[in-house]
């Protein structure tokens, strides 16, 4: 927590009222998710990032309830659905449920890479009468499919790729809010091999050892069970790098 707390202080200090500051604060023990909430409000965060508990498999009004005690902390609340990593995916139905059953759950992350959640989240606000002032932000946390989420509707994105081609994604995705479809897309066709082969290991491995090899960050390390990029993995992501345009 220490630790944490020196991050976000930082985080606060460099750029709060310039661009919002959403944090994770996702774990599998609900007293953990308290804890960092809580301390993400002390140090003057903006919202939470929280996904559901993983491994544990709970079932959707237990869902409900966890997302909607974490919003009663009294900080914004966006659901991250992964079912790729926590084994259970959280319905278009219950993340609607959250909503309308408290009003600080203001957003959703999406990491299903099914776009028509877009349309079936949507489907679900006008069925309960959320209205416009209750409408949820939609952001993708799929790179391969955000491009087209965003086009059918969804505010934004929670992306890897960004963290090396941000000015790149910044543009796409504004773009795309735009409406602007060819535009993006050509943007978007140099940023596939990035989308595909930044997860040649886990996440986020490959995106520090890019980052590296940018010459952003001095390190490519990652606290164990992570490891350092598998060297049979450079070529991969250096190619990727290099049809972005980024080398």
């Amino acid at each position: 927590m220490e630790e944490r707390k020196l991050i976000l202080d930082i985080a606060v200090e460099e750029v709060k009222g310039d661009i919002p500051i959403l944090v994770g604060t996702g774990a599998i023990n609900p007293v953990d998710v308290k804890e960092m909430t809580l301390q993400a409000i002390d140090c003057g965060c903006d919202a939470a990032l929280v996904v559901n508990s993983p491994y544990i498999k709970p079932p959707q009004r237990g869902i409900v309830k966890y997302f909607t005690n974490v919003a009663q902390l009294g900080m914004p609340v966006v659901i991250y659905n992964v079912p790729g990593r926590t084994a259970v995916d959280i319905t278009p139905e219950t993340i609607g449920l959250c909503a309308e059953m408290h009003e600080n759950i203001v957003g959703v992350k999406e990491a299903t890479g099914d776009v028509g959640r877009v349309k079936m989240i949507r489907d679900v606000e006008e069925k309960l009468g959320l209205g416009e002032k209750r409408k949820l932000l939609l952001y993708s946390g799929d790179d391969s499919t955000e491009a087209e989420f965003v086009l059918k509707g969804g505010d934004g994105c929670i992306s890897v790729t960004a963290n090396v081609a941000p000015k790149e994604m910044h543009e796409m995705m504004m773009l795309a809010l735009e409406g602007k479809e060819e535009e993006v897309m050509r943007i978007n066709e140099r940023l596939m091999s990035i989308h595909s082969d930044i997860f040649c290991e886990s996440n986020p491995i490959p995106a520090k050892w890019a980052l590296k090899r940018l010459g952003m960050i001095e390190t490519a390390i990652c606290r164990e069970p992570m490891m350092e990029l598998d060297e049979k993995y450079y070529s991969v992501v250096e190619a990727a790098l290099n049809k972005a345009g980024l080398l």
